[in-house]
C-alpha cells in the first residue's frame, strides 16, 4: 500500500526540453517542424520510389523501405510532443504517456539498429558471395530477418518499460531532456534501481552492441574483398554500394554510443543535443544520404516524379 501511495504522488513529468529561454521556443518550433516535415516527406518518397520501381525490388531496398517506415514512426514518437511543448507554458507529459513514449522510442530505435545490421549482411553476401546471393538472401529469409528485427526490439523495449514501471517516483518530476529516456528517469527514482542498472549493463549492452558487431564484421570482410578486387571500376562500384549505408551507421551509432556507453552518474543536460543525433537528425538525413549517393535510388526517384507529372 505504501508503494502505491508513493508512486501516485508523481502523475506527470516535466520535460525541460532543449532550452528554458522563452525567446528560443518559437525558433525551435519552426526548426523542428521543418525537420519533421523533411523527415516524413523524404522517407515517404523513398518508400514510394522502391514500391513503384521493379528494379528496386531487391533485398537491400526491401530493408531500406522498412528502415524509412521505422524512421517515420521513430520521429513521430518524439517530435509532435516536442512541438506542443515549445508552444506550451506547461511542458508536461503524463506518467503513462512518458512510459509509452519510452517504449516506442526503444522499440523503433532498436528496430532501426537491427535493420541496419540486416542491410550490412545483405551487402556482405552481395560482395563476398555473389554467386549464392539469390539463394542466401531469399524472400523468405528477408521476411524472417524483418520479423526478428521487429519482435526482438519490441520485447527488449517491453522488458525495460516494465522494469521502470516498478520504480517509485516521489521527489522531483523534472526530466532533464526533451523526451522520456531511461537514464534521466532512473536518476529521478527514489527507490532502488539495481535491477534496472544490471539489466542495462548486461541485456541492454548486448542488444546495443550485437548489431554493431555484426555490421563491423560485415564491413571488415567487405573491405578485405574490395582490396582483393583487381579492377579499379569494381572497387569504385563496391565502395559506392556500401558508402551510403556506412555513413548512416556512423551517424546513428556514433551518437548512441556517446549517450548510452557512459555511467548513469555522468549523464548531463549536454547529452540532450547528442540525443537529437540518433532520434531526429539521422532519420531526416537518411533519405538524402541514400538518394544522393546511390544511382539506383536516383533513378527510382526520377521515375516516381515522372509518373506523378504524367
Amino acid at each position: 500500500m505504501e508503494r502505491v501511495n508513493r508512486t501516485s504522488n508523481i502523475s506527470e513529468f516535466i520535460l525541460l526540453g532543449l532550452s528554458s529561454w522563452p525567446e528560443d521556443q518559437k525558433p525551435l518550433f519552426v526548426l523542428f517542424l521543418t525537420m519533421y516535415f523533411i523527415t516524413i516527406t523524404g522517407n515517404l518518397l523513398i518508400i514510394l520510389a522502391i514500391h513503384c520501381d521493379p528494379q528496386l525490388q531487391t533485398p537491400m531496398y526491401f530493408f531500406l523501405s522498412f528502415l524509412s517506415f521505422t524512421d517515420i514512426c521513430f520521429t513521430t514518437t518524439i517530435v509532435p510532443k516536442m512541438l506542443v511543448n515549445f508552444l506550451s507554458k506547461k511542458k508536461t507529459i503524463s506518467y503513462a504517456g512518458c512510459l509509452t513514449q519510452m517504449y516506442f522510442l526503444y522499440a523503433f530505435g532498436n528496430t532501426d539498429s537491427c535493420l541496419l545490421a540486416a542491410m550490412a549482411i545483405d551487402r556482405y553476401v552481395a560482395i563476398c558471395d555473389p554467386f549464392h546471393y539469390v539463394t542466401i538472401m531469399s524472400h523468405h529469409r528477408c521476411f524472417l530477418l524483418l520479423a526478428f528485427s521487429c519482435s526482438f526490439s519490441h520485447l527488449h523495449s517491453l522488458l525495460h518499460t516494465l522494469l521502470l514501471n516498478r520504480l517509485t517516483f516521489c521527489d522531483s518530476n523534472v526530466i532533464q531532456n526533451f523526451l522520456c529516456d531511461i537514464n534521466p528517469l532512473l536518476k529521478l527514482s527514489c527507490s532502488s534501481t539495481l535491477i534496472n542498472d544490471v539489466t542495462i549493463k548486461t541485456e541492454g549492452v548486448v542488444v546495443l552492441v550485437t548489431p554493431f558487431l555484426c555490421i563491423s564484421f560485415s564491413y571488415v570482410r567487405i573491405l578485405i574483398a574490395i582490396l582483393k578486387t583487381p579492377s579499379a571500376a569494381g572497387k569504385r562500384k563496391a565502395f559506392s554500394t556500401c558508402g551510403s549505408h556506412f555513413t548512416v551507421v556512423t551517424l546513428f551509432y556514433g551518437s548512441i554510443f556517446y549517450i548510452y556507453l557512459q555511467p548513469l552518474s555522468s549523464y548531463t543536460v549536454r547529452d540532450r543535443v547528442a540525443t537529437i543525433g540518433y532520434t531526429i537528425l539521422s532519420s531526416m538525413l537518411n533519405p538524402f544520404i541514400y538518394s544522393l549517393r546511390n544511382k539506383d535510388m536516383k533513378m527510382g526517384l526520377k521515375k516516381l516524379m515522372c509518373k506523378r507529372k504524367s
